[in-house]
């Protein structure tokens, strides 16, 4: 029998760049100019700065940019640093079918190697499709025992997808691609129980980094078991069990439609924190502005969800910022308070602030009890003179966790307010013009000098 990881790596390779479909298209392209915002300002967090300190991370001199920065060092070490940089805020992009952060696996990935290679724009496009392709095909089959045991999706699931997009620019041989599927099945590693510290974001460096060194390990002849999925002792039975998972659901219906053309349920966030937060965020802010409330106002509160966005957000008192981006009760709170929740809002003292606090001893978070959808919530507020009022999201639409899709001004101006943490401002329309049209780069290279610091800074 031809093995799982052939069976994938022949749909990987499958994709031609003139069948990627216009809505596909144009996610991507906003996904290159959401990720990298997300890893200019990200890279300015002390979780990236700490890794840059460790010796010998980044020391050595190479052809590939660690992004808002002016320091250039080997391919696997780019890769490392940006992963970490892009997914230390949780700002990066979701999608349903994966149970995770798509873009983070693949953009910081294939930029670096992108620059090593010479590879054209069409190439990048080519590259993300397929491996965004693979992560939520791969995901469609696992989900939702593989997320609900505790795995982190995004690494887990998403070394493949860097993997992928790794051969497309490779030019790996199915029999190869195969192989470092197999090798990365021996990575994959990342638990939920790391969520609210550093460690969440390293999950996606590391995967990122050892799904980059599987498949340049394949092309030089490494070895590994094409058979590391389906082996009684493989990736499916022993990260899920037997009888949780199912093989047909990962190989059917490869690019039809495409997943990231919407048929994966891809969005971006408007809020720099969890995304299992944003729908609750998004009807408290509903609330908040169509019935003039203010958190003195405010009796009590109560936000139901669907059950599977609380057990790693249920954190009535988080106690550092980072903690406070995976705390319902914050988010929620904040949301109510301010009409808002920006990256400010977890930064220094912010999760301290009384009126947040006070108004978060006032809210009571538990699962809805008949909530249909996965990204379903409802929040209700009484007012102090015994008003009640609630708002309900029974799913989010295509590419908006919070319920609506992000516009293009909105992009922009999380692109701006993310960029100006490491970039000066006057470049960033042009960098952002070149990532919104990235189909049409002839190197790789005149984009990361785009997003290169100026010397000194």
């Amino acid at each position: 029998m031809t093995s799982l990881a052939t069976q994938i790596a022949e749909r990987i390779h499958a994709l031609r760049f003139e069948d990627i479909d216009p809505a596909a298209l144009d996610w991507t392209a906003s996904a290159f100019v959401d990720t990298v915002a997300c890893t200019l300002a990200g890279i300015q967090e002390d979780g990236p700065q700490i890794l840059l300190r460790v010796p010998g991370i980044a020391t050595s001199p190479g052809p590939a940019l660690i992004l808002g920065t002016n320091r250039r060092t080997s391919v696997l070490d780019a890769a490392l640093v940006n992963g970490v940089a892009s997914h230390a805020l949780d700002y990066d992009d979701v999608v349903g079918s994966m149970g995770g952060h798509p873009s983070v696996m693949l953009i910081p990935a294939l930029l670096p190697l992108g620059e090593m290679l010479g590879s054209t724009g069409q190439d990048l496009v080519t590259a993300y499709v397929a491996g965004f392709e693979t992560v939520c095909r791969i995901g469609r089959g696992v989900h939702h025992h593989h997320y609900e045991k505790g795995w982190h999706p995004t690494a887990t699931l998403g070394i493949f997808g860097t993997v992928a997009g790794a051969a497309r620019l490779l030019h790996l041989s199915i029999e190869h691609t195969a192989i470092a599927l197999g090798m990365a099945a021996s990575f994959a590693a990342g638990l939920k129980a790391n969520f609210g510290t550093m460690t969440k974001p390293l999950h996606v460096g590391h995967g990122i980094r050892d799904g980059l060194f599987a498949a340049l390990m394949a092309k030089e002849g490494f070895t590994a078991s094409p058979g590391a999925f389906e082996h009684k002792q493989g990736f499916l039975d022993v990260f899920n069990g037997p009888g949780t998972y199912d093989t047909g659901r990962i190989l059917d219906g490869w690019y039809s439609p495409i997943e990231c053309g919407g048929a994966g349920d891809p969005g971006l966030k408007p809020y720099p924190c969890c995304g299992s937060t944003h729908p609750s965020i998004g009807r408290a802010i509903d609330l908040a502005t169509r019935h003039d409330l203010t958190a003195d106002r405010i009796a009590s509160v109560t936000v139901m969800p669907h059950h599977r966005r609380l057990p790693h957000t249920d954190n009535p008192n988080p106690r550092t910022p980072l903690a406070a981006k995976f705390s319902m009760q914050y988010c929620v709170a904040r949301a109510l308070t301010d009409r808002s929740v920006k990256l400010s809002d977890f930064e220094g003292d912010a999760p301290y602030d009384p009126t947040v606090r006070a108004l978060m001893q006032r809210l009571d978070a538990h699962p809805h009890p008949d909530m249909p959808e996965d990204w379903g919530t409802e929040v209700i507020v009484v007012t102090t003179d015994g008003q009640r009022f609630a708002s309900r999201l029974d799913d989010y639409p295509s590419r908006g966790p919070a319920g609506d899709p992000m516009t293009h001004a909105e992009l922009w101006t999380k692109f701006v307010d993310c960029g100006e943490r490491s970039l000066p401002r006057a470049g960033l329309q042009v960098a952002f013009d070149s990532l919104m049209g990235i189909a049409a780069l002839t190197n790789v290279r005149d984009l990361t000098a785009l997003l290169r610091a100026p010397t000194g800074a």
